[in-house]
């Protein structure tokens, strides 16, 4: 065969494909003759070479000016596979793209030369790859065409195409290659020349959406509920899912180990059995997980070319059941876990640019879940020590009702109240410290104790308060406490007051009348100043204790609830008990400031029966 016999015939081959693109056309629903007319073609093809192969094979040695002949040969070869028309995809045994033309690139949006050395079948749709290797096998093995329909996905495209197989075998390759013609049947091939690069209006659009991520990740992280409660992981990952990937899977380092924490999958499809797999799947099986873990920097596959990364389920890899095209895997915080994203083959792979973007969303969360863990032991902290100012319950106390309220302020409070058993009756106490935070509660937690302790061994409150005082100031806090403190026995009360609100006694008229009250607040000097009093507390009559925080309260014109308009309210409350006397107080107090709270708010009530 002559070079140009050669070049007259690939020509005509030329022709014939174009008439093979005219026909499928014109007869869209007609495919499979148009099919056996290009396998017949690729037949015609496959002939050609080969002859020329032989011909080449058989002509004896030539001078420099034949071997220039036969290297414009070999570029004419290359030419030919380059300037054809279809998709056409040189394979090795294993499936590994070797060659590709510019149609196939241009078809599948990826720049030239991208896939080389990536495995074809992760471009073919999950439910069809196994189809594939079979047909690929059969090929290699029986030298027979073989030809069948699926999708291929790359780069957000998805194409439905008859795929035809054709084994080769290649002069200098030490195995037999395939080559895979891929005709669309639903998706109209680009324009020839068309650029698959995103146009400078993408790039900016896309820019603008990875800034929207991050200002959106911001805002929900920094929420108030985000700190209250365990959801920053939970809410990051959904709003991952519904905008950046079909799958978000966060793992969470515990006790030195990667423990899946939460697992978002596709909502347009019933993956209820996936997402239990990767729910089920452990994380140290992950090799991305552990580099990312272990490296503490992210890192982006544009294409899945190794789906065990992920680790395996019942059903396989995952990333084969996920349908992963594409994956992203970062890590959350400063090594305290991994945030996994993965797109299907139809959706457009992640970038370098989304791996920077997404490692930024990684070390805000990173930043949340540790925000968050400190805000709640810092909470736990400050209910332990609200627990440790007031008793869970009122004990009963013979020939008495008990009630009380109690209302923390904007920050850990310093009000205390309790009762407790004495000998041969019973005692309760009121105050609280002067100051806020977890320093003045626990000094408030410290009085309550010590009351409560030295009461077992003295009869008498005053007694009880200078004890306490002498504690207070040898330890050195530099914080003195307003307290009362009383001794019930019978009918009599025996009072203590250390500059704390003196008490109120309302009669079954409606009568009030405030106890003396007075003394220095414990912890001021090592000499203690009470005010000491007794009191006789008949059925029906009602003695009532009460905070600063009740009676500092301001409504919106700044002015203070005072005592007068406690005695007030506690007028119209005569014959109540004290369940509904103390509601009454805490209800004119919230009318009175708007149901604003500052300060603690303690009311105890006592009446006789």
């Amino acid at each position: 065969m002559t070079m140009p016999d050669l070049e007259h015939a690939l020509d005509a081959l030329a022709g014939r494909v174009s008439s093979l693109r005219e026909a499928r056309t014109a007869y869209p629903d007609d495919l499979a003759p148009t099919l056996d007319a290009a396998l017949a073609e690729l037949d015609t093809a496959t002939e050609l070479l080969a002859e020329a192969r032989e011909q080449l094979r058989k002509a004896p040695k030539r001078t420099a000016s034949r071997k220039d002949g036969a290297q414009r040969e070999l570029k004419l070869l290359r030419q030919v596979f380059r300037a054809f028309p279809v998709p056409v995809i040189v394979l090795d045994g294993g499936g590994v793209v070797r060659r590709i033309n510019p149609e196939t690139s241009r078809m599948l949006g990826s720049p030239d030369g991208y896939l080389v050395g990536r495995s074809f079948p992760l471009l073919v749709d999950v439910s069809r790859r196994a189809a594939f290797r079979s047909h690929l096998t059969s090929v290699l093995q029986t030298g027979q065409p073989s030809a069948f329909e699926t999708r291929l996905a790359h780069q957000g495209r998805t194409h439905t195409v008859q795929v035809a197989l054709t084994r080769l075998t290649m002069p200098g390759e030490p195995q037999q290659m395939v080559a895979a013609v891929a005709l669309p049947t639903e998706v109209q091939l680009p324009e020839p020349g068309a650029r698959p690069e995103q146009s400078d209006g993408a790039l900016l659009i896309a820019a603008a959406k990875r800034q929207d991520l991050l200002v959106k990740m911001g805002k929900l992280l920094l929420d108030e509920q985000a700190l209250l409660q365990p959801v920053a992981v939970a809410r990051a990952t959904r709003l991952l899912a519904a905008e950046w990937a079909d799958w978000v899977i966060a793992d969470i380092l515990r006790d030195g180990l990667p423990r899946r924490s939460v697992v978002m999958g596709p909502k347009n499809q019933p993956v209820a059995g996936v997402i239990r797999q990767v729910e089920g799947a452990d994380p140290a099986g992950s090799q991305v997980v552990l580099q990312v873990l272990e490296r503490r920097s992210g890192v982006v596959q544009e294409m899945v070319d190794d789906e065990t990364l992920l680790g395996f389920c019942p059903d396989g890899p995952l990333l084969t059941v996920m349908g992963a095209g594409s994956m992203v895997c970062v890590p959350i915080g400063v090594g305290d876990g991994a945030l996994t994203l993965v797109r299907g083959h139809d959706r457009p792979p992640f970038t370098l640019a989304d791996l920077a973007v997404l490692q930024e969303v990684g070390l805000q969360l990173g930043l949340a879940v540790r925000a968050q863990t400190s805000y709640q032991s810092r909470s736990r902290a400050a209910d332990a020590l609200s627990a440790s100012v007031a008793p869970r319950n009122l004990p009963d106390i013979p020939g008495y009702e008990a009630a009380a309220v109690y209302h923390p302020g904007s920050s850990v409070g310093a009000e205390f109240y309790d009762v407790f058993p004495i000998a041969n009756g019973w005692g309760f106490a009121l105050g609280g410290a002067a100051g806020k935070g977890e320093e003045a509660a626990s000094v408030s937690a410290m009085v309550r104790g010590g009351l409560r302790v030295l009461s077992v061994w003295e009869s008498d409150p005053g007694l009880v308060m200078r004890k306490v005082n002498e504690a207070l100031v040898a330890q050195g806090t530099g914080m003195f406490v307003m307290a009362a403190a009383g001794f019930v026995k019978g009918r009599t009360i025996r009072m203590s007051s250390a500059g704390h609100h003196p008490a109120v006694l309302l009669q079954p008229d409606g009568g009030v009348r405030y106890a003396a009250g007075g003394g220095v607040p414990l912890g001021i000097a090592p000499e203690a100043e009470t005010g000491v009093e007794t009191l006789t507390v008949g059925p029906g009559e009602t003695l009532v204790l009460y905070s600063e925080g009740l009676i500092s309260s301001r409504n919106e014109r700044g002015e203070p609830y005072g005592e007068e308009r406690l005695a007030d309210v506690l007028g119209r409350c005569a014959g109540q008990a004290p369940s509904a006397v103390v509601k009454a107080v805490e209800e004119d107090r919230n009318l009175f400031s708007g149901g604003q709270v500052w300060d603690e708010i303690v009311v105890f009530a006592l009446r006789g029966v």
